[in-house]
């Protein structure tokens, strides 16, 4: 004897097994186990639903985010932030956020500040502007003919802008003031 027989009897009888169907590609799946996958999806989502309820405010805000959502929307991209690429001033304090977006051939630069924002659009064009700044309808502004705008207020907390020319539609990205 040799030592081998043994071994491969066992080698044999686990070929047998896989021909046979014995080691089942679905095993240890909720099928395998007599379980309806649809039935246990469905009990999941209620005990989501009862144990981390979704808060209202945030279900209003995403199906607000959907319903403006626009395919002929353009988004333009930061290409300046002067927290981020400016070089700070000595003695300044307080100073104003330099924003410039890009979207194609569209550009808006945004200074944001204590009392308020203006910005200006470039190519010089007239548009409807829109502050974005979560739940609340956003604030309305004007660009005149040279596409120079301000608004009052200052944005606060996250905000994006929404502006609409005669043949685009523009959003900004979200930022933080």
């Amino acid at each position: 004897m040799d030592g081998t027989d043994g071994a491969d009897s066992v080698r044999d009888g686990m070929d047998d097994d896989l021909d046979d169907g014995a080691f089942d590609e679905h095993a240890g799946t909720a099928e395998s186990a007599g379980i309806d996958a649809d039935l246990l999806e469905e009990e999941l989502r209620q005990a989501a639903a009862v144990l981390d309820p979704l808060p209202p405010a945030l279900l209003q805000i995403a199906v607000d985010a959907y319903a403006l959502h626009d395919l002929d929307t353009k988004v333009a991209e930061l290409s300046f932030d002067s927290l981020v690429d400016a070089l700070p001033v000595r003695g300044a304090e307080d100073p104003p956020r330099m924003l410039t977006f890009s979207a194609g051939e569209v550009t808006v630069d945004i200074e944001v500040t204590a009392h308020g924002l203006m910005g200006q659009l470039m190519p010089p064009q007239p548009a409807r502007i829109e502050v974005l700044g979560g739940p609340q309808p956003g604030s309305s502004l004007t660009a005149d003919d040279l596409g120079r705008f301000t608004g009052a207020a200052p944005p606060s907390g996250p905000f994006a802008l929404r502006l609409r020319t005669a043949g685009d539609v523009v959003e900004t990205e979200w930022l933080r003031t």
